[in-house]
């Protein structure tokens, strides 16, 4: 029951987001066929056609290679020419609807002749597809996402730099709290020596001091 359910929702969900109208009809060699389709605006619509031209030799329709489609889609409300296109006896075409009304779809053969005889047999598979996505505003996010990319990359960038010159500063005063505390060291030392050199010769002095003054 509730898998049936399931697949009746399906069903009208694909409906409504896919339609198809697949016809044939009949026509001569300077008719043209037309067909108005309602659609709103940014719409895909894919038609598929396939050509059959009678033949009195073997007395039913047969393809025809010479035989060619002229397509043409038209905006009713404006006359503006959305496709016109020449294609094989079986072909397709395509189109997206710039604004939302009426279009006209037309269809004719490529003989000419006024006199001629030729009938067709025209199968017509027309498919209105949803809404297209708006590859404008793709190229425009991705490009925005880019741009954020390429900034998060010059702060982490700037970040190395400046912990580089952090460790740098470091090492530089580092090396001169050593070099000080190293001539601090020394200058200690050289002050020690001058000390014990000055005792020493003061020792001497005052030795040979009392040494004279009791040898009188």
């Amino acid at each position: 029951m509730v898998s049936n359910r399931l697949s009746s929702l399906l069903l009208l969900l694909l409906c409504s987001a896919l339609a198809a109208n697949a016809l044939h009809f009949y026509l001569d060699a300077n008719e043209k066929r037309c067909f108005i389709e309602e659609l709103p605006t940014d719409t895909v619509v894919e038609g598929h056609y396939k050509a059959l031209e009678w033949s009195e030799q073997q007395q039913s329709y047969t393809l025809d290679e010479n035989l060619g489609i002229h397509v043409e889609v038209e905006e009713v409300e404006t006359g503006h020419t959305v496709v016109k296109s020449k294609g094989p006896s079986d072909g397709k075409f395509t189109f997206t609807s710039h604004d939302a009304g009426d279009h006209s779809i037309c269809l004719s053969t490529n003989y000419t002749s006024w006199f001629s005889s030729t009938h067709i047999r025209l199968y017509l598979d027309i498919v209105v597809g949803t809404t297209r996505p708006d590859a404008e505003h793709d190229r425009t996010h991705v490009s925005e996402i880019a741009a954020k990319v390429r900034d998060l990359n010059q702060k982490l960038e700037d970040i190395r730099r400046e912990q580089q010159y952090q460790r740098e500063r470091e090492a530089d005063y580092r090396d001169l709290s050593e070099m000080t505390n190293t001539r601090a060291v020394w200058y200690s030392v050289a002050q020690i020596v001058v000390l014990i050199v000055t005792c020493v010769w003061q020792l001497r002095y005052l030795k040979n001091f009392f040494e004279d003054r009791k040898s009188r």
